[in-house]
């Protein structure tokens, strides 16, 4: 638009086939929770899934109606929407839609990609990896970071029973996961106690992390 913004990405398509490849997404993220696709698809179709999930919350004729021109296979998909995306997203007043940055899906044309996904479900990659980032800090012994614990109550915050089923995620990964962190652990331990191996003059020296600082402390006293 001239001396203006434009209002929309065309993604390259005429108006009708632009319209049809969002509805084919938005169908498909209802069904799946969460599709791959590229950046510039995944913002235009989060669009039309936000406007989507506030029809359900609307939950009137006209809203159903609505709903039903944009989903491809409304008498499958309509209950879903008007039943439980309804009821997931009654409390929460917007964002029912996350866009993440992924690895392009293509590695010959390196268009940027991402993951379109509804929020508070069983496939929130946010949920999972704070949840993980959470178990790792405390198998590791760490105090999680100021940004992780932002992270811990922005995905809890409307998810029904967020709280407890975070804890038992956490929970599960720390037991799955135990070897891999004891592995870390052990790595990380003897970084700093068994310290980096170097030659000189033909003999192997260990730096010792602990030990220096233990010498520099004798030392200054």
């Amino acid at each position: 638009m001239a001396g203006g913004h434009m209002k929309y990405r065309t993604l390259g398509r005429g108006s009708a086939h632009r319209q049809a490849l969002l509805r084919n997404l938005v169908t498909s993220l209802v069904k799946q929770e969460a599709i791959h696709t590229t950046w510039p698809k995944a913002k235009e179709a989060q669009r039309l899934a936000d406007k989507l999930i506030t029809l359900a919350k609307r939950n009137n004729e006209t809203a159903r109606r609505q709903a039903q021109g944009i989903l491809f296979t409304p008498h499958d998909l309509l209950p879903k929407l008007f039943g439980e995306l309804r009821e997931r997203y009654l409390s929460r007043p917007g964002g029912y839609t996350r866009v993440l940055r992924t690895e392009p899906k293509d590695k010959d044309d390196q268009a940027p990609s991402a993951i379109l996904e509804l929020v508070d479900g069983q496939r929130d990659m946010r949920f999972a990896m704070t949840a993980a980032t959470v178990a790792r800090d405390e198998a590791l012994g760490k105090e999680s970071t100021d940004i992780t614990r932002m992270n811990v109550k922005k995905v809890t915050a409307f998810r029904k029973d967020g709280e407890t089923e975070f804890r038992a995620l956490v929970d599960e990964i720390k037991r799955k996961e135990r070897a891999t962190f004891k592995a870390s652990a052990n790595r990380e331990k003897r970084r700093e106690e068994g310290g980096y191996k170097f030659q000189i003059g033909g003999s192997t020296n260990t730096w010792s992390m602990r030990r220096d600082r233990a010498e520099r402390g004798a030392d200054g006293a």
